[in-house]
C-alpha cells in the first residue's frame, strides 16, 4: 500500500513555515521555467533570421541541454537526499543569470552550444525536481502535500503565459539581445533571491509518530519511505514512466514548435506568442481539474484520460480552419501541459515515501528529459523533411494516445496491487 504518512509535528510553526516556502519556491520556478524553459521559443526564429543558424542546429542547443539536466539529475537527487536544496538552488539560479546574459553576447554557434550546456546543469540545479523534493519532505502528510505541491504547480504553469508574451513584447520593442539581458535581470529578485531563503537541509529534526509504518522507519535523520532498489523494481513505476515519456514527447514539441506552427499558418508573431503562452495558463486548469477529480477517482485514471483529450485536441487543431482550431486545441491540450511533473510528484511521494524519493525522482527525470531533448530536434528534423508540420502533429496525437494508454495500464497496477507498506 502507499506509504500513508502522518503529518509533521510541531504545531501550526512548521506548516506555516512550509507555505512560505512553497511561496518562495512558486516565485523562483515561474520565473526559473519562464526564462530558462519557455522564452526559448520566441528566440528561434529572431536567432535564425539573424545569425543564419539552422533551426534544427539552433534546437539542438535547446535539446542537449535537456540531455545535460536530465544526467545531472541523478547526482542531483543523491545530493538533495543528503544535504537539501538551499546551496544548490541559490547557486543553480545565480549560474542561471551569468549564462542568459552570456547568451545574449553570442555569435558563435559553439558557444551558443556551451552556453546551453550550463543552462542544461542550471535547469537540473533549480526547475521542479529539487522544488519537489523540498515540499515532499517537508509535508509528510499526503493530503497537505497534495495542496502544496498544486498551489506551486498552479502558479509556476502561468511561467509560459507570463514570459512567452513578455520576451515576444521584449524582441519586437528591443531586440532578442536586450530581452535576453532584461530577463537575466529578472532572475535575481525573482529566483536567486528567494532560493536563498530555503531551509539549508531537509526538516528531519521534526519529531514523527512512533506508529509511522513504513519499508524504513522515520528516526532522526531517517525519513520514512520504500528502500531505491525496492522502488525501482515495481512494475507499475515504469509503466508510469513510459506514459510520462510519450506525454513529455507530446508536450515538448509543441511547447517549442507551435510559435512556429502557426506563424507558418499565417498567423502574427503576437498571436502565435500568446496563444502559446496560453497553454501554460491552461495547464492551470488542468493540475486543480485533476486535483478535483483525483478525490473521487485516482490520479492515475484521470490523468489517462486527460492524455486522450490532447489527441483530440490535436484532431481539432489540423480539421478545423481558423483562429476557432487554435483555441480548441490550446484549451484542451493544454490541460495535460502541466500534468507530467505533478503526477509524477504526488505519485512518488504517495507511494515511495520520501526516504529515497530524490533519488527516484532523478532516476526518473532521465528518460524525460530525454524525450523532452529528441523531441524538438525530431520535429525540426520531419518538418525539414516534410516541409510542413502536419507529420508533426499527426506524431503528437499519437505519443498522446500512448500516454493513455500506459497510465491506464498504471492505474490496473495499482488498483491490483499496491506496493506494501512493511
Amino acid at each position: 500500500m502507499p506509504t500513508d504518512q502522518p503529518p509533521l509535528r510541531g504545531g501550526g510553526q512548521g506548516s506555516r513555515q512550509g507555505w512560505l516556502l512553497v511561496a518562495a519556491l512558486a516565485t523562483s520556478e515561474t520565473t526559473s521555467y519562464g526564462v530558462l524553459a519557455y522564452a526559448f521559443a520566441v528566440f528561434l526564429v529572431p536567432m535564425q533570421q539573424e545569425l543564419g543558424w539552422s533551426r534544427t542546429a539552433l534546437t539542438g542547443a535547446y535539446s542537449l541541454a535537456i540531455i545535460v539536466s536530465g544526467a545531472a539529475a541523478i547526482p542531483v537527487g543523491r545530493w538533495l537526499d543528503r544535504h537539501g536544496a538551499r546551496a544548490l538552488m541559490t547557486a543553480g539560479s545565480a549560474a542561471a543569470t551569468v549564462l542568459v546574459l552570456a547568451w545574449a553576447q553570442v555569435s558563435d554557434l559553439t558557444a551558443f552550444y556551451a552556453i546551453w550546456i550550463g543552462i542544461g546543469l542550471t535547469m537540473a540545479a533549480v526547475l521542479y525536481e529539487p522544488a519537489f523534493a523540498v515540499i515532499a519532505t517537508w509535508f509528510a502528510d499526503n493530503t497537505e502535500r497534495r495542496r502544496a505541491l498544486l498551489t506551486l504547480t498552479v502558479i509556476a504553469g502561468f511561467a509560459s503565459a507570463i514570459y512567452v508574451p513578455l520576451a515576444g513584447w521584449l524582441v519586437q520593442a528591443h531586440g532578442w539581445r536586450n530581452a535576453l539581458i532584461v530577463l537575466a535581470a529578472l532572475l535575481v529578485p525573482l529566483s536567486v533571491l528567494p532560493n536563498a531563503t530555503l531551509p539549508a537541509r531537509r526538516p528531519d529534526h521534526l519529531e514523527r509518530p512512533a506508529h509511522d509504518q513504513a519499508t524504513l522507519p522515520a528516526g532522526p535523520g531517517r525519513p520514512a519511505g520504500v528502500p531505491l532498489r525496492r522502488a525501482l523494481g515495481d512494475q507499475a513505476l515504469w509503466w508510469l514512466a513510459a506514459s510520462l515519456v510519450a506525454a513529455t514527447l507530446a508536450t515538448s514539441t509543441v511547447s517549442v514548435h507551435l510559435v512556429a506552427y502557426l506563424r507558418e499558418q499565417d498567423y502574427s508573431p503576437g498571436f502565435a506568442a500568446t496563444w502559446t503562452g496560453l497553454l501554460g495558463a491552461m495547464s492551470v486548469t488542468g493540475r486543480i481539474l485533476l486535483t478535483v477529480l483525483g478525490r473521487r477517482c485516482t490520479l492515475a485514471a484521470v490523468t489517462a484520460a486527460i492524455f486522450a483529450l490532447q489527441a483530440v485536441a490535436v484532431a481539432i487543431l489540423l480539421g478545423m480552419p481558423g483562429r476557432a482550431g487554435v483555441v480548441g486545441f490550446v484549451v484542451l491540450f493544454g490541460l495535460g501541459v502541466g500534468l507530467i511533473s505533478l503526477v509524477r510528484a504526488a505519485l512518488v511521494a504517495e507511494v515511495y515515501g520520501v526516504a529515497a524519493y530524490a533519488s527516484i525522482n532523478g532516476i526518473l527525470a532521465l528518460p524525460l528529459t530525454i524525450a523532452r531533448a529528441a523531441a524538438p530536434v525530431a520535429a525540426a528534423g520531419l518538418h525539414t523533411t516534410t516541409g510542413n508540420y502536419q507529420l508533426v502533429m499527426t506524431a503528437v496525437a499519437c505519443c498522446s494516445v500512448a500516454a493513455s494508454l500506459a497510465m491506464a495500464r498504471t492505474h490496473r497496477l495499482q488498483a491490483r496491487r499496491a506496493i506494501p507498506a512493511r
